[in-house]
């Protein structure tokens, strides 16, 4: 069965066309503010445009058939398409010249992992900041679901795509029709950024600090206006508890979001990756308040002005830097890794958790963490009683084993991929801390690593090689790896 080259271009070629358009909003927002980059913005933005027009001019009488590898491909390079030509902005005004530093800025931004390579984000026009903030926005809710909801218009059928881009091993639907079910999620996570926006605008922020912050949150990213992130702020703590809120509920499924709104809150009452994920970050920013209030040596200084005291400043700083790992946003209000040893192997150990699936967050999702430890359990009573079926259960409901073993297959790869990705960041010359931060960063999408990669540092000092393998393995991390290293095995190229 040969592939349905044509539609896979036609696709390609839309995604362009969404993404100039978001580029002409930069544009249009780098003309108000009179910054100097609004001709090449808008070049960029016609650039990338005409490709796409171009693309779906050549292939417009195409077979209107996705089928599975199509699904496979199509978001695959979706993703290095929309990373490809989301630097025509960054090279075309200057602000970034290197092609490997610009591919580096797009693709942290569309994979919402907020590494950075930009040594003075203040001194960027407005719309080159807004265009970042931009390709997070874009990425998170994944390029693929606004696609979904548009290609039925095409005559196109979705489904086989969402397979492939949905985060998460199980996806629950909303409606029957993808199409609605991709409109709902889109118009739930427009509607939050712009309520963010709203309450940053309310709590001190500048309109053009609000929505990029906003842009950046809702997608769990992290990139910000300022060199020193969500710092700048530490002397307003009501920004920063907004930022807090909105992270959490951008790390929760989405779906749940859709119930809160039609208020059928027993579900969500009832979900139970939802009360573990809340739960882990009760209790892990406990553990890390008691830390930083009683063993790490903070003194107040303007980048910990302690405007309410020491208890809430730890409790703070410990609440935001747990969420911001835990749903791999990658925002900084302080340095993690000054705090105590403790504390720093604390915060590397989050970076494996992840938010919750079907969210905008990356890692490995709770989910999957709490399918693989009750597995484990079971095993014991297994063992015991050899002859009986005892199957894994979440959510009341019986998990077929598929499932299960999908999840054990992503664990081991993850954890393998994370081994492979370090040993090269150490063949490339960092040291053992940074190597190992970088990859656990870069594959879990979080932003701030360890070492010369810290929160307060960025990726800048990485060499030329080394950024090309974090792309991969941001990319690696966003699109759940299966759907990224299928492309890469022989079976999947064989003409069936």
């Amino acid at each position: 069965m040969r592939l349905n080259t044509r539609i896979i271009i036609h696709i390609m070629g839309l995604l362009l066309l969404c993404n100039g358009s978001f580029m002409l909003l930069a544009a249009f927002a780098s003309g108000m503010y009179k910054d100097g980059a609004t001709l090449d913005i808008a070049l960029a933005a016609i650039v990338t445009m005409l490709f796409g027009i171009m693309a779906m001019f050549y292939t417009r009488g195409h077979k209107k058939e996705v089928k599975r590898r199509e699904g496979y491909i199509v978001v695959t390079f979706g993703w290095i398409v929309m990373s490809i030509s989301g630097m025509l902005p960054y090279l075309f005004s200057g602000t970034i010249p290197s092609i490997t530093d610009a591919f580096f800025e797009t693709i942290s931004g569309y994979t919402t992992t907020g590494a950075s390579i930009l040594n003075d984000i203040e001194s960027l026009p407005e719309g080159i900041l807004l265009w970042r903030s931009l390709t997070h926005w874009i990425g998170g809710m994944g390029i693929i679901v606004l696609a979904i909801a548009i290609l039925p218009l095409l005559g196109i059928g979705g489904m086989q795509l969402f397979a492939a881009e949905a985060p998460g091993p199980g996806g629950d639907k909303l409606h029957p029709r993808i199409t609605d079910t991709a409109i709902r999620l889109w118009l739930i996570y427009f509607g939050y950024t712009v309520a963010e926006t709203i309450l940053l605008k309310v709590a001190g922020m500048t309109f053009f600090d609000a929505i990029n912050h906003s842009l950046a949150t809702m997608s769990t990213g992290g990139f910000s206006t300022k060199n020193a992130s969500l710092a700048h702020w530490n002397n307003q703590p009501i920004i920063q508890y907004i930022t807090i809120l909105v992270m959490f509920l951008a790390g929760s499924n989405f779906v749940l979001s859709y119930f809160a709104f039609t208020k059928r809150v027993q579900r969500i009452l009832k979900d139970e990756e939802f009360k573990y994920y809340f739960g882990f970050i009760v209790i892990f920013s406990a553990l890390a308040a008691l830390g930083i209030y009683f063993r790490a040596d903070v003194a107040v200084s303007e980048f910990h002005p302690m405007v309410w005291g020491k208890a809430e400043s730890a409790f703070r700083h410990a609440l935001f830097q747990v969420v911001a790992v835990i749903t791999t946003t990658g925002f900084v209000t302080a340095d993690f890794t000054s705090w105590t040893p403790f504390l720093t192997v604390f915060f590397f150990g989050l970076m494996f958790l992840g938010g919750s699936a079907g969210s905008t967050a990356g890692g490995i999702k709770v989910m999957r963490h709490l399918i693989i430890i009750k597995n484990g359990i079971l095993e014991f009573k297994r063992t015991l009683h050899p002859n009986a079926v005892i199957p894994v259960r979440y959510n009341q409901k019986t998990v077929t084993e598929h499932i299960v073993y999908n999840v054990i297959a992503f664990f081991v790869l993850y954890m393998l991929l994370f081994i492979i990705g370090s040993l090269v960041l150490g063949f490339l010359g960092l040291d053992f801390i940074s190597a190992v931060g970088g990859a656990a960063s870069s594959l879990g999408n979080v932003g701030p690593a360890f070492g010369s990669l810290n929160p307060v540092s960025n990726y800048d000092s990485l060499p030329d090689a080394g950024k090309w393998w974090c792309g991969f393995l941001m990319l690696l991390g966003r699109l759940e790896l299966f759907t990224v290293l299928i492309l890469l095995s022989p079976y999947f190229w064989r003409k069936r």
